[in-house]
């Protein structure tokens, strides 16, 4: 199981991408189109035209890291399909690739402390 830290920045590629690629291929496409380098410590999500298969590419701080997965009997809850990527944090990285419905998934408010007198 995938568990990316807090403070991992996570963008999801909204648009299906070529499955043949592999991870140097993924990372030059997030690169170039997505404008999210996974060099430089950012995961970034990609999905498969068939909803049931991920990718995720990352820079461990020793080398790139491709995590592959593929739902057996269901499909992943996907954002809609259009130009560009989306923000995700790691509670709901960690929801999809459970395939769990992750928009439910919200973090909560958290209110400024007031001034003591």
């Amino acid at each position: 199981m995938l568990m990316p830290p807090a403070s991992l920045m996570i963008y999801v590629a909204t648009q299906p991408v070529d499955f043949r690629k592999g991870a140097e291929g993924l990372a030059l496409l997030a690169k170039e189109t997505l404008g999210h380098d996974p060099m430089k410590g950012v995961a970034v999500v990609f999905r498969a035209k068939r909803a049931d298969r991920v990718k995720i590419v990352v820079w461990d701080g020793s080398g790139l890291v491709m995590y592959w997965k593929r739902l057996d009997g269901s499909g992943f809850k996907w954002p809609p399909i259009v130009a560009g990527v989306m923000r995700m944090n790691a509670a709901q990285l960690s929801a999809l690739l459970a395939g769990m419905d992750w928009t439910r998934m919200h973090a909560p408010r958290i209110l400024q402390p007031k001034a003591l007198a």
